[in-house]
């Protein structure tokens, strides 16, 4: 590292005293609105010196000769203009534009709000030296799109997984959100998850984003833990003149026949004579909804009869509170030096309620090979909370991620500019007086009716109150916490093989320094009376089935109340002994530090008007410190263990684009990139689970998933703002990682796994084992296609007000090196994530004040998540939604709204082994949202 730092110290001082030649700067802005177009191609006339405005509408030509020129800005969907430029010898000239848009060029199609969104994003994409897609703010504004998932999932080649009924978790091209990275402003976002590292997506409103940035190819000058693709969460930037914006919203959610509430502020200006700019954005919403839920464990005996092991009815009561802030500063010195500052703080509560019924302990009664009957218990549970102001009977779980950035872009002279960076980024979940009350009732007969396996039935003969018996009250704590501190420096200047055409050579240094940590902790309660021994004794809450989504045949039952388990004094000394319960956060604490260097080159070389090239190399080198704990029989900690490593990736990169004409791109790609192991998959960690005959373990001795990635993409622009395109990819994965388990564990595979513990399995036993694995390889391939376009060559202006988006694509893949429990590879399995087909669709219309559009969501199911065999494999089944949205602007200033999501009631479902054996299936019905939105 201290040869890279050498280098960009001697390139600072050859380049410092440089300055026979000049610099043209400016901003590219809409004329309208005043607000910056990105993407922008900036092009002197007869030359082939040009360059792409960024996410301000900002500009920089470099090492320009004095004299005279012609400056010509086109932009898709709006007027081409050129001004004419004298340039003086060693200044910064500066030159702004401001740009119409073009009803003429677009046959008379008024540009509205929709497409002004759209050539926002299309312009980006097209001059943009990665594979990907861009989603604008004025896009994100068209759908009835809440938080940043909601709005990814029309992006080809992107799915979500879902959470309560609002996209979590992000899949591109099929890789599971493990294998992708979620940045903001290009800084790593942490994680509030416990295990992983992915990115809650719903944590994040739509409308404090300004762009959303897909790419799903890397260049060298990007971090690299990106297989699947990298998004980029861009946030607003500083106005070039007074902006208010304000939104206020209620809705409506049906599932609980509650309101909705949304509100949101925007206030932005320029002072200090235009050198400080500034932009406060505010946030807010709050649902009150839940979700209608069956879950079920599938087996099948010896004798070929399949049953249910377990099932369950599940009624949630959910609160979901967003609330969400952020400024932007920048200051500019001189036309040279500007410094740029950014601060984000998201902060949910999430108030949950869960009333559980639990069919389980089930044994069938034999008649011979058949099934007659079957015996079992019920448990009976509710979850919640502390009765005080903030959980409010119910269990709160605390989100708060933020991001603190401050960065500078400095022209050091005509052929040099400099730019660097320091960051810090924190995310926490916390947990706090978590609670839990059940009573179960055992020896009861059971009946299971499976004539229809995607709704299965168990029903009992004899439950009553008087007959559950108090089981247990706990309460927990949980705290997962990450941060990340962040710094980079890169440098540019012009570096070409032929003196004709531009070339350009950038290199830097980056530094990520990351620290998570689980710390829970988990009380069991048993009273010291018998005032609640049996359910009939306390304060109780009946739900019917009626209303209930996945059947009215499911009947929830009888619960102690949420209001009774949150009054309950549990600490005091009089009323219950409290005792820990170590087996519940033992072996699931740790705490994670990782360390990352990097240093790159970059060159970008036009070869002529048409053909250019980006090639790069990349080289990270990663530290680890992981400190796990060694639990015996789930209870007794017996050491904590600390493991130690260091690895160095090395990861070239070439991407070629050739424009076969002006409205036709050709693009190839040949990237490297790798994704750690998540977190708690590297932690240290052994727990002995004796009564269940079960070992789980970490595995610090995972590699890193290394991949090849090959890309292909044809785009053609069309003037009417819309785009066809078409692609295909190949990736080829070394080391990925699945969930191993193995049902004939003995003592013999414990002492060669692990030789220095304590052995917990006795000679002739065999226990099941579950740890994260190394497979061999997996190949991914696939291909999307996409189109988008106002439909201006229909006859008449009603016609013409029509627009399409279209987009679809297809993933296979196949993983080797997958063992099953008894050691042998498991054939034709796909990589767990990945989706085969992607569908999104929309029909839009609009005019100078009315716009509408319906949209559509498809993916197909996919395998989930490994079992020790093929019949306890677990699939994400398909989904489809269909959303629709309309405005009116009653003035030019002021716009009515309403909004509908999942108006098809799509379920979340997961289903064990083959389609029709439901595993999960989850409702959350349509969601409504009316509103008002101000633009000064």
């Amino acid at each position: 590292m201290k040869k890279i730092y050498l280098v960009v110290t001697f390139m600072l001082l050859a380049f410092s005293g440089y300055a026979q030649k000049a610099i043209i700067s400016g901003k590219v802005l809409d004329v309208d609105d005043k607000l910056p177009l990105p993407g922008a191609m900036i092009q002197i006339v007869g030359e082939n010196k040009y360059t792409v405005s960024d996410y301000n509408g900002r500009f920089e030509l470099l090492n320009i000769n004095v004299g005279t020129y012609k400056v010509e800005v086109k932009y898709i969907g709006y007027t081409a203009i050129t001004h004419e430029i004298t340039v003086e010898q060693g200044k910064n000239n500066v030159l702004d534009f401001a740009l119409k848009t073009s009803g003429t060029e677009l046959n008379e199609v008024v540009v509205g709000d929709i497409l002004k969104g759209q050539a926002k994003a299309l312009n980006q994409q097209k001059n943009s030296k990665n594979i990907g897609n861009i989603i604008s703010s004025d896009q994100m504004g068209r759908f009835p799109d809440a938080n940043v998932g909601d709005a990814l999932k029309r992006v080809p080649g992107i799915t979500m997984q879902n959470d309560q009924g609002e996209a979590r978790n992000i899949i591109i091209r099929g890789l599971a959100p493990s294998l992708n990275s979620v940045t903001l402003n290009g800084d790593r976002i942490p994680s509030a998850e416990g295990d992983n590292r992915n990115v809650q997506m719903d944590l994040i409103p739509s409308d404090m984003i300004s762009t959303i940035e897909v790419n799903k190819t890397l260049t060298s000058d990007m971090d690299a833990d990106a297989i699947g693709g990298s998004v980029n969460l861009v946030t607003r930037a500083t106005p070039n003149g007074e902006r208010i914006s304000a939104t206020l919203a209620g809705g409506y959610m049906p599932i609980r026949e509650h309101a909705t509430y949304t509100a949101g502020l925007v206030y932005g200006n320029r002072f200090l004579d235009n050198k400080l700019g500034a932009v406060f954005s505010g946030s807010y919403n709050n649902v009150n909804y839940g979700s209608d839920n069956i879950e079920n464990e599938w087996v099948k005996d010896k004798f070929g009869n399949e049953y249910l092991q377990a099932s369950e009815i599940r009624k949630y009561d959910v609160q979901r509170i967003r609330r969400s802030g952020s400024v932007a500063l920048d200051y500019k010195f001189d036309e040279n030096n500007t410094i740029f500052a950014n601060a984000i703080y998201n902060w949910r509560d999430d108030r949950e309620n869960r009333f559980r019924t639990t069919y389980d302990d089930i044994e069938p009664i034999y008649n011979g090979e058949q099934i007659t009957g079957f015996e079992g218990r019920v448990k009976r549970q509710t979850k919640g909370g502390i009765d005080n102001n903030r959980d409010k009977n119910r269990r709160l779980e605390d989100q708060r991620v933020q991001n603190y950035s401050i960065r500078g872009e400095h022209l050091i002279n005509s052929k040099l500019d400099l730019d660097w960076s320091a960051n810090y980024a924190k995310a926490r979940e916390y947990r706090p007086g978590e609670r839990y009350i059940e009573y179960r009732q055992k020896g009861l007969d059971m009946t299971q009716d499976l004539s229809d396996t995607r709704f299965p039935l168990v029903t009992t003969t004899g439950e009553a109150l008087d007959k559950f018996k108090f089981q247990t009250v706990t309460e927990n704590t949980d705290e997962t916490s990450e941060s990340e501190f962040g710094a980079k420096i890169n440098i540019r200047f012009p570096f070409t093989i032929i003196p004709s055409e531009k070339g350009r050579l950038r290199t830097g240094l980056r530094l990520r320094l990351k620290e998570k940590e689980r710390d829970n902790n988990f009380y069991a309660y048993t009273p010291i009376g018998t005032d609640m021994a049996l359910l009939s004794q306390v304060p109780n809450s009946y739900y019917d089935g009626q209303n209930f989504n996945p059947g009215s045949k499911y009947v929830p039952g009888n619960f102690a109340s949420a209001g009774f388990l949150g009054s309950l004094d549990l600490n005091n000394a009089t009323l219950f002994d409290k005792s820990a319960d170590p087996a519940e956060y033992l072996a699931v604490n740790y705490n994670a530090k990782e360390s990352i260097y990097a240093a790159y080159v970059r060159w970008d070389q036009d070869f002529n008007d048409k053909l250019s090239m980006v090639l790069g190399f990349r080289v990270e080198n990663t530290h680890i410190d992981y400190t796990g704990n060694r639990v015996l029989d789930e209870e007794e900690l017996e050491s904590q263990i600390n493991t130690k490593n260091s690895y160095t990736n090395l990861l070239p990169s070439i991407s070629l684009q050739y424009n076969a004409t002006k409205d036709l791109v050709l693009r190839a790609a040949v990237t490297t990139a790798l994704a750690r192991p998540n977190y708690y998959a590297l932690a240290p960690y052994v727990n002995n689970i004796v009564a269940d005959k079960e070992i789980t373990a970490g595995n610090p001795d995972l590699e890193a998933t290394y991949s090849y990635n090959y890309d292909f993409m044809a785009e053609n622009y069309f003037k009417s703002v819309g785009l066809i395109s078409g692609g295909v990819f190949y990736k080829k994965l070394d080391n990925f990682i699945y969930n191993y388990s193995d049902n004939q564990y003995d003592a013999a595979k414990f002492a060669a796994d692990f030789p220095n513990q304590t052995n917990p399995i006795p000679a002739g036993e065999n226990w099941s084992f579950l740890q994260s694995r190394n497979g061999d390889t997996v190949d991914v391939y696939g291909f999307e296609v996409a189109f988008q376009r106002q439909l201006d060559f229909l006859p008449g202006k009603f016609l013409k007000g029509f627009g399409i988006y279209l987009n679809y694509t297809y993933t296979k893949s196949k993983a080797k090196g997958i063992a099953d429990e008894d050691g042998n590879e498991r054939n034709n399995i796909s990589l767990p994530g990945t989706t085969p087909h992607m569908f999104n669709g929309s029909l839009s219309w609009e005019n100078k004040r009315f716009s509408a559009r319906v949209s559509t969501n498809f993916t197909s199911d996919y395998l989930d998540e490994l079992g020790s065999e093929s019949y306890k494999d677990s699939y994400y089944d398909k989904q489809f939604f269909l959303d629709a949205n309309a405005s009116y602007k009653i003035t030019p200033k002021l716009r009515l709204f309403a909004e509908a999501n999942n108006l098809t009631n799509q379920p979340l479902r997961y289903y064990q082994g083959v389609q029709a054996h439901t595993k999960q299936a989850e409702y959350y019905q349509a969601r409504y949202n009316f509103g008002l939105k101000l633009d000064l």
